[in-house]
């Protein structure tokens, strides 16, 4: 069965992710086991017992997403014979496309992810910044907006929504003169700070030299980049590329075009809720999105699979 597969970004997370894998999956757990080995402390419990503002914490949120797609995805290939045409993620999800595809090892991308996170939360703590999605209005619209206030388009999600981020004020600004831009709403957002903006600029010199140091080969399928919206080249690209989208947009709706022009219809949204199918319904309404965020749904998933 051939499909693409596509992991969720910051944001998906929720109180109780995984635990149901834990413990009816024998290779689930064993993948979760390892996952607190390698860290060194007990990421499973944060994501089985919360609490809420834990979990949502970017040093535990990125990681727990990674490491419960991951796991949705074994469990996936375990069941059913899957060809996986390409990989793809939301920022977070990045970095859990290159893992599904071999770049790197389960271990050494969920040590990164860690540092991403810690990285990023203490960029957000530095100054204070937040982000706003905009609705309804045009790619030019957001960016002629994104200049006048003085911040950056993080997030090209799909037709008519798109996502603000940096200084309060500037966002602030923004929201307030979204309508007279041509935007229907403009919402801001429950966040820790202006992720994919200038104001990650430490944690992108940070994360650098991690990425560097991270052994790497080239995936066995292609995944798709969110900084340039294209498969990724080598392992040097892979390392510039995931280095690069810390501070830069994330181009998914494009990523999601460029697939769809190759002819691809099937996708496989690996991790919490269904915001990657959502944004596929407004990017093309003949593709098919198939979520998969626990035991039921990946046994759903599995049966809907075969029948096609």
């Amino acid at each position: 069965m051939k499909a693409v597969i596509l992991f969720p970004g910051q944001g998906a997370q929720k109180v109780g992710m995984g635990k149901d894998l834990y413990d009816t999956c024998p290779a689930a757990r064993e993948m979760m086991e390892k996952a607190d080995a390698a860290l060194g402390f007990a990421l499973t419990k944060v994501m089985f017992e919360g609490p809420d503002a834990e979990l949502t914490r970017t040093c535990y949120c990125q990681p727990a997403l990674y490491l419960h797609g991951l796991a949705l995805y074994k469990e996936l290939c375990n069941r059913i014979n899957i060809e996986p045409v390409a990989a793809a993620g939301l920022s977070l999800g990045e970095f859990t496309a290159h893992a599904a595809a071999g770049t790197f090892s389960m271990e050494e991308g969920l040590k990164l992810v860690q540092k991403r996170g810690a990285y990023m939360e203490e960029a957000c703590q530095a100054a204070p910044s937040t982000m706003a999605a905009m609705i309804g209005g045009s790619d030019d619209a957001v960016q002629a907006l994104a200049k006048e206030c003085d911040i950056d388009v993080a997030n090209y999600n799909c037709p008519g929504q798109t996502v603000v981020s940096g200084s309060v004020e500037g966002v602030d600004k923004a929201v307030a003169g979204a309508k007279a831009a041509g935007f229907k709403l403009a919402k801001k957002l429950n966040v820790a700070g202006a992720y994919h903006s200038r104001f990650m600029k430490s944690a992108q010199e940070k994360l650098l030299p991690e990425l560097e140091a991270v052994a790497m080969q080239l995936p066995a399928i292609p995944v798709y980049c969110n900084y340039e919206a294209r498969p990724v080249k080598d392992t040097a690209d892979v390392r510039a590329m995931l280095g690069a989208q810390v501070c830069g947009s994330v181009r998914w709706a494009a990523c999601m075009q460029d697939l769809v022009n190759k002819g691809e219809r099937l996708f496989i949204e690996m991790g919490p809720g269904k915001t990657l199918a959502g944004m596929m319904g407004r990017i093309c309404k003949e593709a098919t999105v198939i979520s998969i965020e626990d035991v039921a749904t990946l046994e759903a998933a599995v049966e809907t699979l075969k029948s096609m």
